[in-house]
């Protein structure tokens, strides 16, 4: 079960890497809000904020997984 959530996890990573790294290449040049949020500096806080976000549901499921095997654990134990 953990490994599951294990290699769940890292796809998730990697997809999120990927486009994060596809958006830094498509919109150096174009698109207004995407100046306006690298002219401030703020595109720095927002990709800051989704990472936050992102390992925050990684860590809520790696909890659930880990409980969700705990009552597994407990039904076989007591049938």
């Amino acid at each position: 079960m953990i490994n599951k959530a294990f290699s769940c996890c890292l796809t998730l990573t990697l997809l999120l890497v990927s486009v994060l790294a596809n958006a830094q290449q498509q919109d150096t040049e174009s698109g207004a809000v995407n100046q306006f949020f690298r002219s401030n500096g703020k595109i720095y806080v927002i990709v800051g904020v989704l990472v936050i976000i992102f390992l925050g549901i990684i860590l809520f499921l790696i909890n659930l997984d880990r409980k969700i095997t705990r009552l597994e654990q407990r039904e076989k134990n007591n049938p």
